[in-house]
């Protein structure tokens, strides 16, 4: 067992003995398409072995042009999350924008998500702490991997909420801006990010998207998230992040840099497999 204590979410154990999976569409698009698509993602996760996480957003609240769809708001998302959660028995995860959503997702979802561009957000960051809630904040894609530390000491300095034993926190590497409209991974983030002393998730999908590089929408090359998800489980984190949808092309958010449905079980195996043959070992330590 690694020495970074687990964060449990529910009954799922990011940090435990296997690598969690947390996967889904990138927006809630209906009811009837989200509660079919928690139910893949149990289905095939169940058959690779894997635990999972379901993700779905209630609101794209950093799309890159005003007149994409973001969602159907807070209210009627949380709503179909916990139908979702209901339905499949997985847990659910989901972003937060505002200091003042805080309180009704650490009632309505199992592990709250703080954006990545709002991840040196004070405000929303100790608020996220006092909830209570299991947080997961993904690295800014404008942040090295060292810079971390700053956001989990901000994170540890709010006092843990009365009955809480201590904080639930997961960080999540997304890629890093490499120019314009491209974001690059540099796997020497997964062991810094680890030293921090909480587990860390790889956002596949997220890491080969290209911000605003189709104009109006950003672009992303999926194609290649998958060989990155293999890579960043042999070098070693706790889980992985990933978008998938059964319909790419019709998809109302990050289509072109998430994983088809139908290949998504193969790319669990392969996960698995990898995980079976190397395990995850402790973040190495710098040398003197």
């Amino acid at each position: 067992m690694p020495a970074i204590p687990p964060v449990f979410v529910r009954t799922v154990a990011i940090g435990g003995t296997l690598p969690v999976i947390i996967a889904g569409p990138c927006v809630i698009e209906s009811e009837k398409h989200t509660l079919m698509m928690a139910e893949k993602v149990r289905q095939i996760a169940a058959r690779a072995g894997l635990p999972a996480i379901f993700k779905a957003s209630f609101d794209k609240a950093n799309r890159t042009s005003h007149t994409s769809f973001r969602g159907h708001g807070l209210d009627e998302g949380l709503r179909i999350l916990e139908k979702a959660r209901d339905a499949t028995g997985l847990p659910v995860t989901t972003d937060v924008h505002d200091v003042s959503q805080v309180a009704a997702l650490a009632q309505a979802v199992d592990l709250i998500q703080v954006p990545a561009l709002l991840c040196r957000q004070t405000d929303l960051v100790e608020a996220c702490a006092a909830s209570g809630a299991a947080i997961s904040i993904k690295k800014g894609q404008f942040l090295a991997p060292w810079d971390c530390g700053n956001i989990v000491a901000k994170f540890r300095a709010v006092p843990a909420p009365k009955g809480a034993a201590k904080h639930r926190l997961v960080l999540i590497e997304r890629g890093t801006s490499f120019g314009y409209n491209t974001l690059v991974s540099d796997f020497r983030a997964l062991p810094v990010m680890r030293g921090f002393g909480v587990p860390v998730i790889y956002d596949g999908t997220h890491s080969v998207q290209a911000p605003g590089g189709l104009g109006a929408k950003s672009g992303g090359q999926g194609h290649l998230a998958p060989p990155l998800m293999r890579a960043a489980m042999a070098v070693g984190c706790e889980g992985i992040f990933m978008e998938t949808h059964d319909q790419p092309k019709k998809a109302l958010s990050d289509g072109p840099n998430v994983v088809p449905l139908g290949e998504l079980l193969a790319l669990l195996q392969d996960l698995r497999a990898i995980h079976d043959l190397l395990g995850r070992r402790d973040p190495p330590k710098p040398r003197d």
